[in-house]
Protein backbone atom coordinates (compact mmCIF):
# COMPACT_ATOMS: atom_id res chain seq x y z
CA UNK A 1 0.00 0.00 0.00
CA UNK A 2 3.16 2.27 0.73
CA UNK A 3 4.75 1.53 -3.01
CA UNK A 4 1.03 2.56 -4.07
CA UNK A 5 0.33 6.23 -2.70
CA UNK A 6 4.12 6.61 -3.48
CA UNK A 7 3.51 6.15 -6.91
CA UNK A 8 0.24 8.34 -6.60
CA UNK A 9 1.98 11.14 -4.96
CA UNK A 10 4.67 10.89 -8.25
CA UNK A 11 2.05 10.91 -10.75
CA UNK A 12 -0.09 13.87 -9.43
CA UNK A 13 3.58 15.68 -8.96
CA UNK A 14 3.77 14.91 -12.88
CA UNK A 15 0.92 15.97 -13.53
CA UNK A 16 0.75 19.32 -11.77
CA UNK A 17 3.73 19.86 -13.48
CA UNK A 18 2.76 19.45 -16.83
CA UNK A 19 0.23 21.90 -16.05
CA UNK A 20 2.07 24.12 -15.00
CA UNK A 21 4.09 24.00 -18.57
CA UNK A 22 0.64 23.87 -20.10
CA UNK A 23 -0.50 26.99 -18.94
CA UNK A 24 3.06 28.86 -19.39
CA UNK A 25 2.76 28.05 -23.28
CA UNK A 26 -0.73 29.52 -23.21
CA UNK A 27 0.39 32.84 -22.02
CA UNK A 28 3.28 32.97 -24.36
CA UNK A 29 1.17 32.29 -27.53
CA UNK A 30 -2.79 33.59 -27.69
CA UNK A 31 -3.60 31.85 -31.04
CA UNK A 32 -3.11 28.59 -29.51
CA UNK A 33 -5.87 26.81 -27.21
CA UNK A 34 -6.11 23.30 -28.05
CA UNK A 35 -4.28 21.95 -30.82
CA UNK A 36 -1.57 23.82 -32.78
CA UNK A 37 -4.31 25.82 -35.35
CA UNK A 38 -6.90 25.68 -32.69
CA UNK A 39 -9.80 23.50 -31.58
CA UNK A 40 -9.23 20.41 -29.40
CA UNK A 41 -7.06 17.65 -32.05
CA UNK A 42 -8.32 14.39 -32.67
CA UNK A 43 -6.46 12.19 -30.86
CA UNK A 44 -7.60 14.49 -27.60
CA UNK A 45 -11.23 13.99 -28.06
CA UNK A 46 -10.72 9.92 -29.10
CA UNK A 47 -9.26 9.91 -25.53
CA UNK A 48 -11.79 11.71 -23.83
CA UNK A 49 -14.03 9.63 -25.18
CA UNK A 50 -12.25 7.06 -23.51
CA UNK A 51 -12.39 8.48 -20.59
CA UNK A 52 -16.08 9.81 -20.10
CA UNK A 53 -17.25 6.52 -20.81
CA UNK A 54 -15.11 3.20 -19.90
CA UNK A 55 -12.50 4.88 -17.13
CA UNK A 56 -15.76 6.74 -15.53
CA UNK A 57 -17.65 3.45 -15.39
CA UNK A 58 -14.71 1.43 -13.91
CA UNK A 59 -13.61 4.24 -10.74
CA UNK A 60 -17.44 3.93 -9.83
CA UNK A 61 -17.49 0.66 -10.17
CA UNK A 62 -14.11 0.58 -8.11
CA UNK A 63 -15.37 3.28 -5.47
CA UNK A 64 -18.54 1.35 -4.30
CA UNK A 65 -16.12 -2.21 -4.19
CA UNK A 66 -14.06 -0.17 -1.77
CA UNK A 67 -10.65 -0.78 0.14
CA UNK A 68 -7.77 -2.30 -1.97
CA UNK A 69 -9.78 -1.87 -5.63
CA UNK A 70 -10.55 1.88 -4.72
CA UNK A 71 -6.99 2.54 -4.12
CA UNK A 72 -5.64 1.09 -7.42
CA UNK A 73 -8.67 2.31 -9.42
CA UNK A 74 -7.51 5.92 -7.99
CA UNK A 75 -3.39 4.89 -9.17
CA UNK A 76 -5.01 4.09 -12.90
CA UNK A 77 -7.15 7.43 -13.11
CA UNK A 78 -4.08 9.57 -11.83
CA UNK A 79 -2.40 7.79 -14.67
CA UNK A 80 -4.98 8.60 -17.03
CA UNK A 81 -5.00 12.16 -16.39
CA UNK A 82 -1.78 12.82 -16.10
CA UNK A 83 -1.58 10.56 -20.20
CA UNK A 84 -4.35 13.65 -21.00
CA UNK A 85 -2.40 16.32 -20.18
CA UNK A 86 0.61 14.94 -22.27
CA UNK A 87 -1.65 14.72 -25.31
CA UNK A 88 -2.83 18.31 -25.04
CA UNK A 89 1.00 19.75 -24.47
CA UNK A 90 1.99 17.81 -27.17
CA UNK A 91 -1.45 18.66 -29.77
CA UNK A 92 -0.07 22.23 -28.51
CA UNK A 93 3.40 22.06 -30.51
CA UNK A 94 4.86 21.62 -33.93
CA UNK A 95 6.83 18.28 -34.00
CA UNK A 96 10.35 18.42 -32.68
CA UNK A 97 13.16 17.75 -34.92
CA UNK A 98 14.74 14.51 -35.37
CA UNK A 99 17.45 15.29 -32.69
CA UNK A 100 14.83 15.70 -30.16
CA UNK A 101 15.66 13.03 -27.70
CA UNK A 102 12.73 13.06 -25.31
CA UNK A 103 10.53 15.05 -22.55
CA UNK A 104 11.76 18.75 -21.07
CA UNK A 105 13.87 17.84 -18.21
CA UNK A 106 13.72 13.92 -19.12
CA UNK A 107 17.57 13.05 -18.40
CA UNK A 108 17.94 15.77 -15.30
CA UNK A 109 15.26 15.24 -13.44
CA UNK A 110 14.90 11.41 -12.02
CA UNK A 111 11.16 12.31 -11.12
CA UNK A 112 9.86 13.37 -15.10
CA UNK A 113 11.82 10.31 -15.84
CA UNK A 114 10.46 7.76 -13.96
CA UNK A 115 6.86 9.24 -14.41
CA UNK A 116 4.39 7.49 -17.78
CA UNK A 117 5.62 10.54 -19.59
CA UNK A 118 9.59 9.88 -19.76
CA UNK A 119 10.96 6.55 -22.10
CA UNK A 120 9.89 3.34 -20.47
CA UNK A 121 12.62 0.66 -19.43
CA UNK A 122 13.44 -2.37 -21.35
CA UNK A 123 10.96 -4.97 -19.60
CA UNK A 124 12.63 -7.81 -17.54
CA UNK A 125 12.32 -11.13 -18.56
CA UNK A 126 9.04 -12.78 -17.46
CA UNK A 127 8.90 -14.49 -14.25
CA UNK A 128 7.97 -18.21 -14.07
CA UNK A 129 4.05 -19.18 -14.04
CA UNK A 130 2.84 -18.73 -10.40
CA UNK A 131 1.20 -21.70 -8.75
CA UNK A 132 -2.74 -21.19 -9.36
CA UNK A 133 -4.74 -19.71 -6.56
CA UNK A 134 -7.52 -17.88 -5.76
CA UNK A 135 -5.44 -14.87 -6.89
CA UNK A 136 -4.58 -15.53 -10.60
CA UNK A 137 -8.27 -16.17 -10.95
CA UNK A 138 -8.42 -12.44 -10.78
CA UNK A 139 -8.04 -9.57 -13.02
CA UNK A 140 -6.80 -7.30 -10.53
CA UNK A 141 -4.57 -9.81 -9.32
CA UNK A 142 -1.52 -9.05 -11.64
CA UNK A 143 1.75 -8.27 -9.88
CA UNK A 144 2.90 -4.50 -9.42
CA UNK A 145 5.34 -4.85 -12.06
CA UNK A 146 2.88 -6.38 -14.90
CA UNK A 147 0.76 -3.18 -14.40
CA UNK A 148 3.33 -0.94 -14.79
CA UNK A 149 4.36 -3.25 -18.26
CA UNK A 150 0.49 -2.77 -19.08
CA UNK A 151 0.37 0.85 -17.98
CA UNK A 152 3.43 1.81 -20.34
CA UNK A 153 2.20 -0.17 -23.54
CA UNK A 154 -1.20 1.35 -23.49
CA UNK A 155 0.78 4.81 -23.03
CA UNK A 156 2.83 4.16 -26.13
CA UNK A 157 0.27 3.15 -28.40
CA UNK A 158 -2.05 6.23 -27.54
CA UNK A 159 1.07 8.50 -27.91
CA UNK A 160 0.63 7.94 -31.93
CA UNK A 161 -2.19 10.34 -31.79
CA UNK A 162 -3.68 10.10 -35.51
CA UNK A 163 -0.58 7.72 -36.62
CA UNK A 164 -2.50 4.89 -34.72
CA UNK A 165 -5.03 4.73 -37.50
CA UNK A 166 -2.75 4.54 -40.54
CA UNK A 167 -1.92 1.44 -40.40
CA UNK A 168 -5.46 -0.38 -40.65
CA UNK A 169 -6.22 -2.25 -43.79
CA UNK A 170 -9.87 -2.01 -44.74
CA UNK A 171 -11.24 -5.64 -45.45
CA UNK A 172 -13.74 -6.37 -47.80
CA UNK A 173 -17.00 -8.76 -47.17
CA UNK A 174 -15.53 -11.60 -50.06
CA UNK A 175 -12.23 -11.29 -47.48
CA UNK A 176 -14.29 -11.90 -43.95
CA UNK A 177 -14.63 -15.56 -43.08
CA UNK A 178 -17.83 -15.40 -41.63
CA UNK A 179 -19.10 -13.56 -44.88
CA UNK A 180 -17.39 -16.06 -47.00
CA UNK A 181 -18.56 -19.83 -46.87
CA UNK A 182 -15.23 -20.45 -49.04
CA UNK A 183 -13.10 -18.34 -46.61
CA UNK A 184 -15.01 -20.55 -43.65
CA UNK A 185 -14.41 -24.42 -45.96
CA UNK A 186 -10.62 -23.13 -46.12
CA UNK A 187 -10.26 -22.68 -42.58
CA UNK A 188 -11.89 -25.89 -41.10
CA UNK A 189 -9.61 -27.79 -43.34
CA UNK A 190 -6.97 -26.26 -42.38
CA UNK A 191 -7.46 -26.57 -38.84
CA UNK A 192 -7.75 -30.53 -39.42
CA UNK A 193 -5.28 -32.47 -38.21
CA UNK A 194 -3.54 -34.53 -40.32
CA UNK A 195 0.25 -36.35 -39.68
CA UNK A 196 2.84 -33.97 -40.62
CA UNK A 197 0.89 -31.36 -38.34
CA UNK A 198 -0.12 -33.73 -35.20
CA UNK A 199 2.86 -33.46 -32.30
CA UNK A 200 4.00 -36.15 -30.14
CA UNK A 201 2.14 -35.87 -26.68
CA UNK A 202 4.99 -36.86 -24.95
CA UNK A 203 7.66 -33.55 -27.07
CA UNK A 204 4.95 -30.90 -25.75
CA UNK A 205 3.93 -32.19 -22.14
CA UNK A 206 5.78 -30.24 -19.38
CA UNK A 207 7.33 -30.61 -16.27
CA UNK A 208 5.64 -30.87 -13.39
CA UNK A 209 5.34 -27.95 -11.47
CA UNK A 210 6.19 -27.59 -7.61
CA UNK A 211 4.35 -25.07 -5.57
CA UNK A 212 5.90 -24.33 -2.10
CA UNK A 213 3.50 -24.78 1.14
CA UNK A 214 2.28 -21.35 2.15
CA UNK A 215 0.72 -19.79 5.71
CA UNK A 216 0.70 -16.10 5.46
CA UNK A 217 -1.47 -13.22 6.20
CA UNK A 218 -1.51 -10.98 3.25
CA UNK A 219 -3.90 -7.62 3.77
CA UNK A 220 -6.81 -9.00 5.08
CA UNK A 221 -6.44 -12.26 3.95
CA UNK A 222 -5.19 -15.61 5.69
CA UNK A 223 -3.38 -17.45 2.36
CA UNK A 224 -3.20 -21.30 3.14
CA UNK A 225 -1.90 -23.13 0.12
CA UNK A 226 -0.14 -26.43 -0.75
CA UNK A 227 -0.38 -28.03 2.98
CA UNK A 228 0.00 -31.51 3.02
CA UNK A 229 0.87 -33.98 5.67
CA UNK A 230 0.63 -31.10 8.46
CA UNK A 231 -0.87 -31.51 11.68
CA UNK A 232 -0.85 -28.70 13.46
CA UNK A 233 -1.65 -25.35 11.48
CA UNK A 234 -2.79 -22.91 13.73
CA UNK A 235 -3.89 -19.27 12.47
CA UNK A 236 -4.02 -17.38 16.13
CA UNK A 237 -3.80 -13.45 15.93
CA UNK A 238 -7.10 -12.69 14.24
CA UNK A 239 -9.53 -9.88 13.31
CA UNK A 240 -13.21 -9.56 12.66
CA UNK A 241 -12.13 -8.15 9.00
CA UNK A 242 -10.08 -10.88 7.84
CA UNK A 243 -10.84 -14.06 5.83
CA UNK A 244 -9.04 -17.31 5.75
CA UNK A 245 -8.43 -18.86 2.38
CA UNK A 246 -7.61 -22.62 2.33
CA UNK A 247 -5.99 -23.83 -0.86
CA UNK A 248 -5.23 -27.34 -2.24
CA UNK A 249 -4.05 -28.68 1.09
CA UNK A 250 -4.01 -32.45 1.59
CA UNK A 251 -3.51 -34.57 4.98
CA UNK A 252 -3.78 -31.30 7.12
CA UNK A 253 -5.34 -30.28 9.85
CA UNK A 254 -6.21 -26.24 10.61
CA UNK A 255 -6.97 -24.48 13.34
CA UNK A 256 -8.45 -20.95 13.34
CA UNK A 257 -8.76 -19.72 16.85
CA UNK A 258 -10.77 -16.44 17.41
CA UNK A 259 -13.52 -14.58 15.48
CA UNK A 260 -13.34 -13.80 11.73
CA UNK A 261 -14.99 -12.92 8.66
CA UNK A 262 -15.12 -16.16 6.74
CA UNK A 263 -13.78 -19.34 4.98
CA UNK A 264 -13.18 -20.43 1.89
CA UNK A 265 -11.95 -24.08 1.29
CA UNK A 266 -10.94 -24.95 -2.21
CA UNK A 267 -9.29 -28.04 -3.78
CA UNK A 268 -8.77 -29.21 -0.67
CA UNK A 269 -8.43 -33.44 0.19
CA UNK A 270 -8.60 -34.77 3.16
CA UNK A 271 -9.00 -31.50 5.01
CA UNK A 272 -8.95 -30.86 8.92
CA UNK A 273 -10.63 -27.79 10.12
CA UNK A 274 -11.48 -25.95 13.55
CA UNK A 275 -12.53 -22.80 14.20
CA UNK A 276 -13.75 -20.75 16.83
CA UNK A 277 -15.95 -18.23 15.37
CA UNK A 278 -17.32 -16.76 11.90
CA UNK A 279 -19.90 -13.85 11.57
CA UNK A 280 -20.23 -14.64 7.37
CA UNK A 281 -20.35 -17.73 5.85
CA UNK A 282 -17.76 -21.02 5.50
CA UNK A 283 -17.36 -22.48 2.39
CA UNK A 284 -16.48 -25.73 0.64
CA UNK A 285 -15.63 -26.19 -2.83
CA UNK A 286 -14.14 -28.70 -5.10
CA UNK A 287 -13.19 -30.95 -2.37
CA UNK A 288 -13.08 -33.75 -0.98
CA UNK A 289 -13.07 -36.12 2.21
CA UNK A 290 -13.28 -32.72 4.64
CA UNK A 291 -14.27 -32.74 8.30
CA UNK A 292 -15.18 -29.17 10.09
CA UNK A 293 -16.04 -28.53 13.80
CA UNK A 294 -17.30 -25.61 14.93
CA UNK A 295 -15.93 -24.66 18.31
CA UNK A 296 -18.39 -21.39 18.25
CA UNK A 297 -20.96 -19.87 16.01
CA UNK A 298 -21.67 -19.58 12.32
CA UNK A 299 -24.84 -18.60 10.35
CA UNK A 300 -23.74 -20.61 7.10
CA UNK A 301 -22.05 -23.66 5.73
CA UNK A 302 -21.92 -23.83 1.86
CA UNK A 303 -20.95 -27.25 0.23
CA UNK A 304 -19.91 -26.99 -2.95
CA UNK A 305 -18.69 -29.66 -5.66
CA UNK A 306 -17.81 -31.59 -3.11
CA UNK A 307 -17.71 -35.10 -2.09
CA UNK A 308 -17.30 -36.47 1.37
CA UNK A 309 -17.86 -33.73 3.86
CA UNK A 310 -18.74 -33.73 7.57
CA UNK A 311 -19.87 -30.84 10.30
CA UNK A 312 -19.59 -30.91 13.93
CA UNK A 313 -22.26 -28.08 14.97
CA UNK A 314 -21.72 -26.91 18.59
CA UNK A 315 -24.32 -26.08 20.95
CA UNK A 316 -24.17 -22.05 19.95
CA UNK A 317 -24.35 -22.96 16.01
CA UNK A 318 -27.09 -25.16 16.27
CA UNK A 319 -28.89 -23.10 14.11
CA UNK A 320 -26.59 -22.46 11.15
CA UNK A 321 -28.04 -22.75 7.87
CA UNK A 322 -26.55 -25.61 5.72
CA UNK A 323 -26.47 -24.74 2.00
CA UNK A 324 -25.49 -27.92 -0.79
CA UNK A 325 -25.24 -28.36 -4.20
CA UNK A 326 -23.48 -30.92 -6.68
CA UNK A 327 -22.48 -32.58 -3.67
CA UNK A 328 -22.15 -36.23 -1.68
CA UNK A 329 -21.60 -38.08 1.56
CA UNK A 330 -22.95 -34.88 3.50
CA UNK A 331 -23.38 -35.39 7.16
CA UNK A 332 -24.08 -32.98 10.00
CA UNK A 333 -23.30 -34.17 13.14
CA UNK A 334 -25.19 -32.15 16.38
CA UNK A 335 -24.43 -33.01 20.18
CA UNK A 336 -26.33 -35.20 22.04
CA UNK A 337 -26.22 -36.52 25.64
CA UNK A 338 -22.21 -35.44 25.64
CA UNK A 339 -22.10 -36.92 21.91
CA UNK A 340 -22.75 -36.33 19.03
CA UNK A 341 -25.72 -37.82 16.47
CA UNK A 342 -25.31 -37.70 12.89
CA UNK A 343 -28.30 -36.85 10.34
CA UNK A 344 -27.08 -37.32 6.39
CA UNK A 345 -28.17 -34.42 4.15
CA UNK A 346 -30.09 -35.71 1.33
CA UNK A 347 -28.82 -35.98 -2.13
CA UNK A 348 -31.79 -36.92 -3.53
CA UNK A 349 -35.05 -34.54 -4.55
CA UNK A 350 -38.41 -35.79 -5.77
CA UNK A 351 -40.45 -33.08 -7.22
CA UNK A 352 -44.21 -33.32 -8.46
CA UNK A 353 -46.49 -30.62 -9.53
CA UNK A 354 -49.60 -29.66 -6.74
CA UNK A 355 -51.67 -28.18 -9.54
CA UNK A 356 -50.52 -24.31 -9.16
CA UNK A 357 -46.65 -24.80 -8.78
CA UNK A 358 -44.10 -27.49 -8.53
CA UNK A 359 -43.24 -28.73 -5.15
CA UNK A 360 -39.51 -30.20 -4.34
CA UNK A 361 -39.17 -32.22 -1.01
CA UNK A 362 -35.85 -34.84 -0.50
CA UNK A 363 -36.56 -38.27 -1.45
CA UNK A 364 -36.46 -41.30 0.79
CA UNK A 365 -33.56 -43.13 1.84
CA UNK A 366 -33.92 -46.45 -0.04
CA UNK A 367 -32.12 -50.16 1.56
Amino acid sequence: MAELHGLMDRLETAVIRLESVLSKSALGDNNVVNGINGGIAPNVEAFDSLLNRTLEEYLKTSKIIGGDVETHASLVGSAFKAERSFLIYASQHQKPPQTFSGPPNAKGDPQVQNSPFGHPPPPPPPPPPPCPSILSDSPLSKSKEDASQDRSALFVQLNQGEEITKGLKHVSDDQKTHKNPKLRAQASQSRSPSKSHTQNPSSTKSPPQTCHPLLELEGKKWRVEYQEGVESLVIEETELKQVVYVFKCKKATLHIKGKINSIIIDNCTKLGLVFDDVVGIVEVINSKDVQIQVIGKVPTISINKTDGCHVYLSELSIDCEIVSAKSSEMNILVPADGDYKEFPVPEQFKTSWDGSKLVTEPAEMMG
